[in-house]
C-alpha cells in the first residue's frame, strides 16, 4: 500500500540537490484526501492527493516530500477551491504531487470495497510522496468509536476525526464483554494511540487508552480533545509542588521588600472578567501637578516564584500555556502560584515587574522605568464595572456597587483613575490605527453555565467594550516597551513576537473576489485594510453583518504570529508585526498563562541587574520558542473545540434555534454561514435540506461560486423555485413563500454540520 520511508541519508542528499522539500503535513479536514505543504518560497500549497501520497503522515507532522522538477508542475484545483472555504481551502492554485496508483479495489473489514482510482490520475504519471518523517507532531492519539469485527482477533477503531486512519485495536484491549455485547458500546467514545502503520496496510494498530463515557456528554468530549492534543491536564507532582513556598500563609522576605520599589499606598488596581482567579496584571493612574500623568502596568512577578531549570519550571516550559476551555482551565502553574501568590488578589502584598511612564493626556511618552517592585491592589474590578465609571464619568459610585475597596483609597480616585486611563487610551488607539495598525475582531461566542452541572444555560455573543479596549492599550504599550528594552540589552537573546505579513498571493486573489463582488476593500496594507473594515458597508441593517463576514475573509490570508529569539532571525526587517504595525513585540503582560512571559521577565531582571545570571543560549531560546508557538497553536485549536461542543449541546437541549445568517463563501456543493446571532460559523451541505429540496446545481462566475437550489414548491400545483446562493447573502425567514423567504436554516446538527 505504502512506499518505504528514505534513509536519513538519502533525505539529506536529497534536500541538498533539490529533489526533496520540507514543509508542516495539511490536511483538509472537510476533505481528508486533500493534504497541502507549502513550497519553499512560500507562495504556493503543494498538493497531496490521496492517503497514499501522504505515506502514513498526520495532520502537523513536519514531512520531507518528493516533487518533480518545477517544469513538470501542473496546476491542479481543488473542487473545494472557493471563496469561504477554511484553512487550506482558501481560494488559490495547487501543485499536485500525485501518488499514482493502478486503479484497484481495497476491501475494508466490512467487506465492503473501495475504488482507490481517481479520475485526475493522468495529472503526473510518476510517483512522488511523503518520503520521511522528521517529526511527528500529532500525538497518535483520537477519539472514536470501535466497530465488532466478527472472526478477527482486533476490533476496527474510527477515530472522529477522518484526517486519522482507522486502527486496528487487539480484543484484549477492549471492554471485557465487548465482544458479547457489542451492541452496548455503539455510542461509547474512546481514545486510542496509534503504535505502528505498516506499509501493507491500509489501516493503522493501535491500543486503546481509556473509555470516556457516551458521546455528546460534555466532560468525555472534553477528556478526548484533551488527550488528543496532548495538554497536559494531570495533577502536578509532589516533585513540582515541592518547589513552592513551604510556610503559609506566605509572606514576602523583609529582604526582598528591600530590594524593590514600594508601591503599596499607590491606587493601583485590577481590571478583569468578572470570573477571572489568575489576575496577572494592575493599572495606575496619578496625575502630576504639570497636568501629565503617571501610569504604570503592573505585572505578576512569576519568575520570582519558577527558579529557571528546577520541577516546576521544566514543567511549566512543556505545558508552555493555560488552556481555557468554556467550563474550566488547565493552569501552566500550580493553582496556589496561578490563584493566590502569584495573582494579584485585592489587599494583599504582591511582588510585580512595573513599566511606569510619565505621559501626555494625549498619550505622548515624556520618560519609562521598568523594575520590580510591591503592590497591593486596593480593588478588584471587573470589565463591567470599569465600563460603568466609563459611561457615567459624573457620577457617585456607592460601595454596594462594587466589590471591596482599601478604604485607603475612595471610590471617587479610583473612579477618576479609570476615566484618565480611559481618556488616554482612546488617543493611544487612535495613534495605533492613524499609524497603520489592524485589528480584525472577529465574533467571540460565551455561555452562561449552570454552576452545579456547568451545563450551558444560553449563550450570547462577547461584546468588546471600550473598558476592554483600555487594558489591552496599556498592555500593548507594556509590551512595545519591553521588547526593545530586551532587545537593547540582549540583541542575540531575546524573545520576541513577530506577525509576518499575508501571504501576497492569497492577498492578489483575495482582493481580485472582492473587485467582484463590488466590495471596496484596500488591501495594500494592515492600515489600509483596517481603515476599508471600518468603512460601512452598505446602510441598511446588514452592514454590520457584512463587516463581520468580509473580516472574517481577511482573516484567511493572515498567518500566525510566531515567537521567536532574534540571534536566529538576522534581518531586523523579520522582526515586524504586521497587525500592530510596529518593528518590535514580545509577550510581558501575562506570566501566569503563558512560558514566554516568563523568559522575558528574566531576560529584563537580567538587563536591569535585578535577576539572577541568565543560563540561556541563543539555540535554547530558539527551541523553547518554537515549541510554544505549537502549544499556543494547540491551545487556540482546543479552546475552538470546547466552543463547538458546548454549542453543540446548547442546541440539542435548547434548540431548534432559528436565526438570520450570512453566506461568507459557496462552494460545489454547500455553502458556509456566518449564523449572526451567534457568530458561529457554519457549513451548509445542500444534501442535508433533503427532501425540501428538489436539485442544486453549481457554477463559476470568475472568480466566484454560484449555487442554484431548486425548492420543491409548498403548493404542488406551483413550479420548483429557484434560489441563487452567492456571498454575502442573508438568509432568513419570511412568513410567506420560498420565493422571499431565501429559506430559514436552523441551527440543528443535521442541517449544520
Amino acid at each position: 500500500v505504502f512506499e518505504p520511508y528514505m534513509t536519513l541519508e538519502e533525505v539529506s542528499h536529497g534536500l541538498k540537490r533539490g529533489e526533496l522539500i520540507q514543509g508542516t503535513l495539511r490536511i483538509n479536514p472537510k476533505k481528508y484526501h486533500e493534504a497541502f505543504i507549502p513550497s519553499p518560497d512560500d507562495t504556493w500549497d503543494i498538493f497531496l492527493d490521496g492517503i497514499v501520497a501522504r505515506n502514513r503522515a498526520l495532520n502537523g507532522d513536519s514531512v520531507v516530500v518528493q516533487i518533480l522538477p518545477r517544469e513538470q508542475w501542473k496546476v491542479v484545483r481543488s473542487d473545494t477551491d472557493c471563496e469561504g472555504a477554511s484553512e487550506s481551502e482558501i481560494q488559490r492554485d495547487h501543485m499536485a504531487v500525485k501518488a499514482q496508483k493502478k486503479p484497484e479495489q481495497l476491501s475494508r473489514p466490512d467487506g465492503t470495497v473501495e475504488d482507490q482510482s481517481s479520475d485526475q490520475d493522468e495529472l503526473i504519471s510518476k510517483p512522488r510522496r511523503v518520503v520521511y518523517i522528521e517529526e511527528k507532531k500529532h500525538s497518535r492519539a483520537a477519539t472514536g468509536f470501535l466497530k465488532f469485527l466478527p472472526d478477527k482477533r482486533f476490533a476496527m477503531f474510527s477515530p472522529v476525526d477522518h484526517r486519522v486512519p482507522r486502527i486496528n485495536v487487539p480484543l484484549t484491549d477492549c471492554p471485557q464483554d465487548f465482544s458479547s455485547r457489542p451492541g452496548d458500546y455503539t455510542n461509547t467514545l474512546f481514545i486510542c494511540r496509534i503504535t505502528n502503520w505498516a506499509v501493507d496496510n491500509n489501516f493503522a494498530e493501535g491500543r486503546l487508552v481509556k473509555t470516556l463515557g457516551q458521546a455528546g456528554e460534555i466532560e468525555p468530549e472534553t477528556e478526548g480533545i484533551l488527550m488528543e492534543y496532548e495538554v497536559d491536564f494531570s495533577e502536578f507532582s509532589d516533585e513540582v509542588l515541592d518547589c513552592l513556598p513551604k510556610t503559609l500563609p506566605w509572606s514576602i522576605p523583609p529582604e526582598e521588600m528591600r530590594r524593590r520599589r514600594d508601591l503599596r499606598k499607590e491606587c493601583i488596581f485590577t481590571i478583569d472578567p468578572s470570573t477571572a482567579r489568575d489576575l496577572d496584571d494592575a493599572l495606575s493612574c496619578q496625575q502630576l501637578p504639570d497636568g501629565n500623568f503617571e501610569v504604570g502596568v503592573h505585572i505578576a512577578d512569576v519568575s520570582y516564584f519558577v527558579e529557571e531549570g528546577n520541577a516546576l519550571d521544566i514543567t511549566a516550559s512543556k505545558r508552555a500555556t493555560s488552556v481555557y476551555l468554556v467550563q474550566k482551565v488547565i493552569p501552566m502553574l500550580p493553582r496556589l502560584l496561578c490563584e493566590e501568590l502569584c495573582s494579584l488578589n485585592p489587599l494583599s502584598d504582591r511582588l510585580t515587574f512595573s513599566v511606569i511612564w510619565k505621559i501626555t493626556p494625549e498619550g505622548k511618552i515624556l520618560s519609562e522605568w521598568f523594575g520590580r517592585s510591591v503592590i497591593r491592589s486596593c480593588v478588584k474590578l471587573s470589565y463591567d464595572h470599569a465600563q460603568s465609571m466609563i459611561e457615567a464619568p459624573d457620577k457617585l459610585f456607592s460601595a454596594e456597587e462594587l466589590p471591596p475597596v482599601d478604604p485607603e483609597h475612595p471610590i471617587d480616585e479610583i473612579h477618576q483613575a479609570v476615566l484618565n486611563l480611559h481618556s488616554i487610551a482612546k488617543n493611544l488607539r487612535a495613534q495605533r490605527f492613524s499609524g497603520g495598525a489592524l485589528r480584525l475582531d472577529q465574533m467571540k461566542l460565551s455561555f452562561t453555565l449552570d454552576k452545579e452541572s456547568m451545563m450551558p444555560q444560553g449563550c450570547y455573543v462577547y461584546e468588546y467594550r471600550d473598558s476592554n479596549k483600555l487594558v489591552e492599550e496599556f498592555m500593548l504599550l507594556a509590551n512595545i516597551a519591553t521588547a526593545h528594552h530586551i532587545y537593547k540589552s540582549f540583541p542575540e537573546l531575546a524573545l520576541l513576537r513577530c506577525h509576518p505579513p499575508p501571504k501576497t498571493r492569497l492577498v492578489d486573489e483575495l482582493q481580485e473576489l472582492c473587485d467582484q463582488l463590488g466590495i471596496n476593500v484596500d488591501l495594500s496594507s494592515a492600515g489600509a485594510l483596517n481603515k476599508s473594515l471600518n468603512t460601512i458597508l452598505g446602510n441598511d441593517e446588514y452592514s454590520s453583518a457584512r463587516k463581520e463576514v468580509l473580516t472574517h475573509m481577511c482573516s484567511r490570508p493572515m498567518q500566525m504570529a510566531l515567537y521567536f529569539c532574534t540571534g536566529v532571525v538576522k534581518d531586523e526587517l523579520h522582526f515586524k508585526h504586521y497587525a500592530l504595525n510596529v518593528p518590535l513585540y514580545t509577550h510581558f503582560t501575562s506570566p501566569i498563562r503563558r512560558y514566554p512571559d516568563i523568559i522575558v521577565h528574566r531576560l529584563l531582571a537580567s538587563s536591569l541587574r535585578c535577576g539572577p545570571q541568565l543560563g540561556l543560549t541563543t539555540e535554547q531560546v530558539q527551541k523553547q520558542a518554537s515549541h510554544c508557538n505549537d502549544r499556543k497553536t494547540v491551545s487556540k485549536r482546543v479552546q475552538e473545540l470546547s466552543t463547538d461542543l458546548y454549542f453543540g449541546v446548547f442546541v440539542k437541549e435548547c434548540g431548534p434555534l432559528d436565526s438570520e445568517a450570512m453566506v461568507m463563501g459557496v462552494l460545489d456543493q454547500s455553502f458556509d454561514v456566518l449564523i449572526l446571532r451567534y457568530g458561529v460559523q457554519k457549513r451548509i451541505y445542500c444534501k442535508n435540506l433533503e427532501p425540501d429540496l428538489n436539485n442544486f446545481h453549481h457554477r463559476k462566475v470568475g472568480k466566484t461560486s454560484e449555487l442554484t437550489l431548486v425548492w420543491k414548491p409548498k403548493d404542488l400545483d406551483e413550479p420548483p423555485v429557484e434560489q441563487v446562493i452567492i456571498s454575502f447573502q442573508i438568509l432568513c425567514e419570511s412568513p410567506d413563500t420560498h420565493t422571499d423567504r431565501q429559506t430559514l436554516f436552523r441551527t440543528e446538527a443535521g442541517k449544520l454540520n
